[in-house]
């Protein structure tokens, strides 16, 4: 063979090898990851802009007992509890009337997510990854799904915790500014409240393996959360204490995915309507709501008919299985 042929001949071999590297790599950014946080979203990543200012920010939050207290949570101005996995739960954070400095601990995304979202027209959706055939989902939906692939530099790991439940988020890497109250298309009414209720003083709501309470202080003017037994407070020091709680009875069924440990993942239906209890100003109030389409809000409506009003303030709606 001569000199020219075997220069061709490890050129070729080399790009062979590389091209094989290269691919291995890639291969190994997905499925490798713990828990559910095992492959990573991918696609470019524009630099925020003034395009995202008129969408809310959405975060996948870790409620695990190793993931608390969590950061950035009351800032919040809609917290949603769903369940996933295993009967426990999660959260998801909606952000538009201001941007905590960091938000977390962020975890992986549902199914169900994507439904839920929909209501805000276009959001931006932080969270750490989902499961692989979960992710072509993602990318056909109408937000800005920014993971840590996408946004690297809006992530850090912080310190004396261990992963999975150390990632957190600085908002203002993915949105220029909070984008105020009217990004919230939530349906929600906020005024005084209706006559009538029930005296409330406590209400609980359980999964399979995860609980919230939720008593009430006259004091703080709000409903002081608790966690599995334990006050639920945020690394700043902070008693959770939102003004309206929202116990939302849905249908929740198996979705076609599952966890790294086979666990089918539940999918929580929030279009459609039901029953649901509104908790404010001390009173339980029997109520119905009513989200007809995916791209719409969810209306509650008292027992005479009238539009249910919700206390100023950050709401909590807990999704609780529909009986």
């Amino acid at each position: 063979m001569g000199h020219r042929a075997r220069i061709r001949r490890a050129t070729h071999t080399a790009a062979l090898l590389t091209a094989v590297l290269a691919a291995s790599l890639t291969a190994g950014c997905t499925g490798q990851g713990r828990d559910d946080d095992r492959a990573p979203h991918h696609s470019p990543t524009p630099s925020p802009s003034l395009s995202t200012a008129g969408s809310p920010l959405a975060v996948k939050i870790d409620n695990v007992p190793a993931a608390r207290p969590q950061t950035g949570l009351d800032a919040a101005d809609v917290v949603y509890a769903e369940q996933v996995e295993g009967g426990l739960s999660r959260l998801m954070a909606v952000y538009a009337t201001r941007l905590p400095a960091a938000v977390g601990p962020v975890r992986s995304a549902r199914e169900s997510d994507l439904e839920l979202l929909r209501q805000f027209g276009r959001p931006t959706l932080a969270f750490s990854g989902a499961q692989r055939k979960l992710l072509p989902l993602i990318d056909k939906a109408p937000l800005r799904a920014k993971s840590p692939d996408e946004a690297p530099d809006a992530y850090y790991r912080g310190t004396g915790r261990a992963a999975p439940h150390n990632l957190y988020l600085h908002p203002a890497g993915l949105l220029p500014a909070a984008p105020g109250g009217t990004a919230l298309t939530t349906g929600f009414r906020y005024g005084p409240a209706p006559s009538g209720g029930t005296p409330t003083t406590s209400r609980t709501v359980r999964y399979p393996a995860a609980r919230f309470t939720f008593t009430w202080s006259a004091e703080r003017g709000g409903w002081l959360v608790a966690m599995d037994g334990t006050p639920t407070v945020t690394t700043d020091g902070g008693r959770m204490a939102p003004p309206t709680v929202v116990v939302q009875y849905v249908k929740i069924r198996a979705s076609a995915y599952h966890d790294a440990l086979g666990n089918r993942t539940p999918y929580t239906e929030t279009v459609g309507s039901g029953k649901a209890q509104v908790l404010r100003d001390g009173r339980s109030f029997a109520a119905t709501w009513s989200r007809p389409a995916a791209t719409g809000g969810t209306t509650f409506t008292a027992a005479d008919g009238s539009r249910m009003d919700f206390a100023a303030g950050q709401v909590w709606v807990v999704f609780a299985p529909a009986p």
